[in-house]
């Protein structure tokens, strides 16, 4: 009786140590990282038009995350189906929602970081 009950209880230790080192060693939940994508027409990217000394760019954004934008000019966004907040150098903070398209004629914000939630 006393073996049988040693081996559950070393059963159920083993287990228990198992079932920690497992939650230890994984990512709850999903990992997701913003991508800079090829702009497609027809696709529901976040799509933004900016310009820095002189040059110009038009990049588009998938997927859930932060980057850096490189303290460009933002001269134009189109949200598609995504929630944007804008960081720009002066440390404010700017929601943009789904499905707005915004343009910035006379004073562009300066961004410093994009982040899609």
């Amino acid at each position: 009786m006393f073996s049988r009950t040693k081996r559950v209880v070393c059963s159920l230790a083993t287990a228990f140590a198992a079932a920690i080192a497992f939650t230890i060693t994984v990512p709850s939940g999903h990992a997701f990282a913003i991508d800079r994508v090829q702009c497609v027409g027809g696709e529901n990217f976040l799509k933004i038009w900016s310009h820095l000394d002189g040059r110009e760019s038009v990049d588009c954004y998938a997927n859930g995350g932060t980057t850096d934008f490189g303290s460009w000019w933002v001269d134009r966004i189109s949200t598609g189906n995504n929630d944007l907040i804008y960081y720009d150098v002066n440390g404010d903070s700017v929601r943009i929602d789904r499905w707005t398209d915004i343009t910035f004629p006379n004073n562009p914000p300066r961004v410093r970081a994009i982040q899609i939630v």
